[in-house]
């Protein structure tokens, strides 16, 4: 805790001055473009691996960046996704999942979940994308934890597809989704890629773009 605290008086006296214009601006309302959905898991920091500056990012974290399919009950996810969409006019959504993911892990073995219900009922909606593991490969063990999560990120990707502000506004070409994998170590970043169905590193999957800029 003594490292967080002192965390926030060096902040104050350095980046926070260093960007006072910038929070003045913020300090009215934000206008982010992107609706950024990932892990909670504590080795992945939007904000660091995108270089975004505050009020770039509007960021969703939970257990294995899920996206629950819409119901009408409502859920902290949910609620986020609608307000983002409907209300901040987000362009683009990224759900990125990550290396050594421990939310696919217990996708990978459920039964080591028994002890914790909520966490469990809440992996249950990546078992999909263990079935698919499954189809491909004839098992999904430990050593399929990478293509998991990845089927996983497409999986949550199609959930989106089910909530009704960001089915309309995909039909019309407004919003744009995207589907990225972090790696830990290398500090390498996939996406994927819907012409060649496979995850590709970012720079050649959005060579176009960045040639652009």
């Amino acid at each position: 805790m003594e490292k967080v605290i002192s965390g926030i008086v060096k902040f104050q006296k350095g980046a926070f001055e260093n960007r006072r214009q910038l929070f003045a601006e913020l300090a009215g309302g934000q206008s982010p473009e992107v609706l950024f959905i990932t892990c909670a898991d504590s080795r992945i920091d939007p904000n660091l691996v995108t270089q975004a500056e505050p009020g770039d990012l509007f960021i969703c974290r939970n257990a294995g960046n899920i996206v629950p399919p819409h119901v009408r009950t409502a859920g902290g996810v949910t609620a986020s996704i609608e307000y983002a969409v409907a209300v901040l006019g987000i362009k683009d959504i990224v759900v990125c999942g990550h290396t050594d993911c421990g939310a696919m892990k217990g996708a990978l073995n459920p039964d080591a979940l028994k002890g914790l219900p909520h966490v469990h009922d809440w992996i249950d909606h990546s078992r999909a994308a263990v079935e698919v593991v499954k189809a491909k490969r004839g098992r999904a063990a430990i050593e399929e934890l990478l293509e998991v999560t990845e089927q996983n990120v497409l999986l949550q990707l199609q959930h989106l597809r089910t909530h009704p502000a960001v089915a309309a506004r995909v039909s019309n070409g407004d919003i744009e989704l995207h589907g990225w994998v972090y790696d830990i170590e290398t500090g390498g970043v996939t996406a994927y890629d819907q012409k060649s169905q496979k995850f590709l590193a970012i720079d050649e999957h959005y060579a176009s773009l960045l040639a652009a800029v």
